[in-house]
């Protein structure tokens, strides 16, 4: 009885490592870096560090890849605006086609003011900055469902101090995924 009790977990181990591997063999790489070619790490497999499915598509590995158009998770806005300043645009198209890509990702949006305004004004910017993102992000194909936007208004600064280049650090919307 127990020998075959030993038999079975040992079976039930190997069937276990075995299932774990993603692949058996040498086979063709699946992923591929920014340009197209396939990465191969030293030991002769293959790995993907692009952040971009075979389709192009981007992944969520793509938002902790310093190369991926998602790595920044920051975008800035002039002051009293909350239309995306062209310099971000593609950040946030890029940050939509990630969401569109993986229907099960959720972002929050932070809206963020610098310290001038009154408290009220403030918590309206930062709300209107973190919708204004959501909209270019569901015009990409995101889902509203996917979306949740808030705003801090003055409350929670990246920078301390009043001075312009502080306030400035200070105007931003902010993406957190789950």
């Amino acid at each position: 009885m127990k020998a075959t009790l030993f038999k079975l977990a040992g079976v039930l181990l190997t069937v276990l490592a075995l299932g774990g591997c993603s692949t058996l063999g040498g086979g063709a790489a699946d992923e591929q870096s920014a340009d197209g070619a396939a990465v191969t790490d030293a030991g002769g497999g293959e790995a993907s560090t692009s952040g971009l499915d075979a389709g192009g598509a981007l992944t969520m590995q793509a938002l902790e890849n310093p190369d991926s158009p998602v790595y920044n998770k920051v975008i800035y806005f002039d002051y009293d605006i909350s239309e995306i300043h062209p310099d971000y645009r593609d950040t946030v198209l890029a940050h939509g086609a990630l969401l569109a890509a993986n229907p099960r990702t959720t972002v929050t949006i932070e809206g963020h003011c610098d310290e001038r305004g009154s408290r009220e004004y403030n918590i309206g910017l930062g709300e209107r900055r973190a919708n204004a993102v959501k909209s270019l992000l569901l015009s990409q194909g995101a889902a509203e469902s996917q979306i949740i936007t808030i705003s801090y208004g003055e409350e929670r600064p990246a920078v301390l101090g009043s001075s312009e280049s502080g306030w400035a650090q200070n105007r931003r919307a902010v993406f957190v995924y789950y």
